[in-house]
């Protein structure tokens, strides 16, 4: 599978290799093949191409566009018509009814092509000690997803989902993996951004145009639900700055124990780090992609760009933790409508993703307390969504005739006890004499 983006002017084509239990792999957008960053985007509402000398995130604003709503009370009224009454079900309904909404079909298609896609990348301030893994230790996390050895990668494999792995800014030498695994970087880790910038404006502008061409290439490839997790060491405390300096909080309020529980000493230095970080991004909280570029990281501004053409593209995506929640929560800044395309999968624990969840108004579709990142949590909730698909879909309507004669069947208002009450009377029906004297 092959897509098209824009990279300094021209065209250059990503490959997509299959690595190990056909674990799908973005490959690298080189130097020769690509000559820059990418340097067009496209309006689907129109089907037509707009070149770009610089990226206006505002443009998002105007390019994507709520569910149909009109479908959607198309799906309610199909509903009301099946033999399971409305309701019974639970949220169930309200899932077949969101991707009808989406797929702009009724009744709903059933999901057919979903695939995981996870951005990996490794951040600088891991080297703090904030995380339980070694800072650059998503190599190993990235290594054991292509081997099938990770827990993504046993549930896609009984799920039958391929899963994607975008490498955004892994800490490892070009040669760490095999030949056939194409590395889509930007640069290698980032920086600690409790005292330096993650990346430079243009690195994030890169990273971000990354994800958009992610984005269209899926689209493109008929795949018809997107589950996004991330891969990196460190990324859970670039998400907690993002999203306490978003939401307004403070560094505690939003600062969790990681995909691996670390200890007080580590919770501490790693509040401390939020807390130092949070002071540099509130300078720049008018501008997002800055805001990426100063506390995010290139795994982070892929996944916000990622999560924005989805939107535009009209491709529903399930989101997974801490770190997913804090990119869709940057990418309701850049656009208030886009979040009406996503789902998010489950409940992490993380007070940073409860924090936004309840910011974007997204309810978990799960509280299963999995905290391992990598897309778990939420691919677990991708078979209670084809399920909701499927009922919807399939359930079948009343007989309209049963449900008619159902309706003769019911008392009407002029029959003995039914709405009005008689005068009183004996037996017969005749109305009492008068005995008076």
């Amino acid at each position: 599978m092959e897509g098209e983006v824009g990279m300094g002017g021209s065209l250059c084509d990503i490959p997509l290799q299959t690595g190990t239990y056909g674990i799908l792999i973005l490959g690298a957008m080189t130097s020769a093949g690509c000559g820059g960053d990418v340097a067009r985007k496209r309006s689907f509402s129109g089907g037509t191409v707009r070149r770009m000398s610089r990226l206006n995130l505002d443009d998002f604003t105007d390019l994507i566009e709520r569910p149909d709503g009109g479908v959607r009370r198309d799906a309610e009224a199909l509903r009301e018509r099946q033999i399971v009454p409305p309701g019974a079900l639970g949220r169930l309904d309200e899932l077949g009814e969101w991707l009808a909404a989406a797929q702009s079909a009724v009744p709903v298609r059933t999901v057919e092509r979903p695939r995981v896609i996870l951005f990996a990348g490794d951040h600088g301030v891991a080297e703090l000690g904030v995380s339980a893994r070694p800072a650059g230790g998503a190599e190993q996390l990235v290594r054991a997803v292509l081997e099938g050895a990770g827990p993504v990668s046993v549930l896609a494999r009984r799920q039958e989902v391929p899963v994607r792995v975008v490498d955004m800014a892994l800490d490892c030498a070009p040669d760490t993996f095999p030949q056939d695994v194409v590395r889509h970087r930007v640069r290698r880790g980032s920086g600690r951004i409790d005292i330096e910038d993650a990346l430079t404006l243009e690195e994030a502008e890169a990273a971000l145009r990354a994800g958009v061409a992610v984005a269209d290439e899926e689209a493109d490839s008929g795949t018809d639900l997107v589950v996004l997790g991330d891969i990196s060491v460190g990324g859970t405390t670039a998400a907690a700055v993002l999203i306490a300096a978003l939401c307004g909080t403070d560094a505690s309020v939003v600062t969790g124990r990681g995909g691996v529980a670390i200890d007080d000493l580590a919770w501490m230095r790693k509040c401390a780090a939020i807390r130092d970080a949070l002071r540099r991004a509130r300078p720049v909280l008018g501008d997002q992609l800055q805001l990426l570029a100063t506390v995010g990281g290139a795994d982070l501004a892929a996944m916000t760009g990622f999560l924005l053409q989805c939107a535009v593209r009209k491709l529903p995506v399930i989101l997974d933790g801490v770190v997913a929640a804090a990119c869709a929560l940057v990418a309701q800044r850049v656009a208030f409508r886009a979040p009406d395309w996503w789902l998010a999968g489950h409940d992490s624990g993380e007070p940073g993703q409860a924090k936004a969840l309840d910011r974007m108004a997204l309810e978990p579709l799960l509280a299963q307390g999995v905290k391992v990142g990598e897309g778990v949590g939420a691919l677990l909730a991708l078979p209670l969504v084809r399920a909701a698909a499927a009922l919807a879909a399939e359930l079948p309507e009343k007989d309209p005739e049963e449900a008619s004669g159902k309706e003769l069947e019911e008392p009407s208002g002029n029959e003995p006890g039914a709405g009005s009450q008689e005068e009183p009377g004996d037996a017969s029906g005749k109305e009492p004499e008068d005995t008076e004297e």
